[in-house]
């Protein structure tokens, strides 16, 4: 009788898938981070500091650096697999994050990031009352959507499909002196004046006119991401917008393209119905719709420093029920002057603001 080799065979089979396997390398694993926030909340102040601990699992290999990063400026690079940094200022408001980016000496990788939320200014705001100083007619026909005053003349964008205008204003007669009427599809918004041309907004068209200055010729348009354009200003460099939330844009006036966002936030969490915009030395006023309450912001950090209720400004005039909310903030730099309207309001008022005792 032949001996059966299989039991040969199966012995050595078993020896080779052993030895190969042993002898196969490794798959290097990603590193794991976690990053826990002291002290732990939903929603935090402007300025608030905290500490971050950054713990890392490794689970084979040896760690090259760690890096954390807050708003995607570095905090700290270590080899450290945990390590705490104290004292981080929360001064961005709105949601932002930070990152930690783990990388082994092999060249593996991995991220982990945590979104913490700033939606309380740390100033309570200053109260203002205001004086009427002049008083000037304006057009009921105008549903005053922008409002600048420049070179001895005021100018105004108004709304409404079909009734949407863009017009140049004799500031003591209330009468236009230039008018471009915008086609009827376009519900026209805020407008504002750099560098000898006219920019105005549309509602939800998502696109932009531009004008020149001296004759109100249409030169150019321009296309935006945001849902709905309402407010518009400029800082001499860029042009600032508002879309009714509670975010302003800074938009490169030569692209077109995002140069920053700011979240606004006073003292009870984040400013909404952000509406007409005016710049003024590194701050800016802002209408907030459905009101006759205006705020003024820090153009840096988006915090709101005070605030104006003007409901009782038109209690001295004859009213009638076709008037809106107030929309229009423009100031003469040269004069110091600031003027303020509403939509068919049949007045423009010059007015000056002075912090209440």
């Amino acid at each position: 009788m032949k001996k059966s080799v299989f039991p040969l065979v199966l012995v050595f089979c078993l020896f080779v898938t052993f030895f190969s396997c042993s002898n196969k390398p490794k798959r290097s694993r990603k590193p794991v981070s976690t990053i826990v926030i002291q002290p732990t909340k939903l929603n935090y102040f402007f300025g608030e500091k905290v500490s971050v601990d950054v713990k890392t699992i490794l689970e084979n290999g040896k760690i090259e650096n760690i890096q954390l990063y807050y708003k995607n400026q570095l905090l700290k690079e270590s080899s450290d697999l945990e390590f705490t940094v104290s004292g981080v200022e929360l001064n961005t408001l709105g949601n932002s994050s930070f990152k930690v980016i783990a990388t082994k000496t092999d060249g593996v990788e991995n991220n982990r990031s945590k979104v913490v939320s700033v939606l309380y200014s740390d100033i309570i705001p200053k109260k203002y009352t205001y004086q009427i100083i002049n008083t000037y007619p304006h057009l009921t026909t105008s549903f005053t959507e922008g409002l600048e005053y420049y070179n001895g003349f005021l100018y105004e964008g108004t709304g409404n499909h079909g009734e949407s205008d863009l017009l140049k204003i004799n500031l003591t007669t209330g009468e236009a002196v230039n008018t471009i009427h915008l086609d009827s599809i376009y519900f026209g918004e805020g407008i504002t004046i750099l560098n000898d041309k006219i920019y105005q907004l549309t509602y939800r068209a998502q696109k932009g006119f531009i004008y020149n200055l001296s004759d109100f010729a249409l030169i150019d348009s321009f296309l935006y991401k945001s849902a709905e354009g309402w407010g518009l200003t400029n800082d001499g460099t860029n042009l600032i917008m508002s879309n009714g939330t509670e975010t302003l844009t800074w938009i490169n006036p030569n692209d077109f393209s995002v140069v920053k966002t700011l979240q606004v936030a006073n003292n009870n969490g984040l400013r909404t119905l952000i509406n007409e915009l005016e710049y003024i030395d590194g701050k800016i006023l802002a209408n907030i719709y459905t009101t006759n309450i205006i705020v003024e912001i820090d153009a840096e950090t988006g915090r709101v420093l005070s605030e104006v209720n003007l409901d009782n400004l038109m209690n001295s005039f004859i009213m009638n029920n076709n008037i809106d909310y107030m929309n229009g903030i423009a100031y003469d730099k040269e004069n110091d002057r600031l003027f303020v309207t509403g939509k068919w309001w049949p007045n423009l008022f010059e007015i000056k603001l002075t912090e209440s005792e």
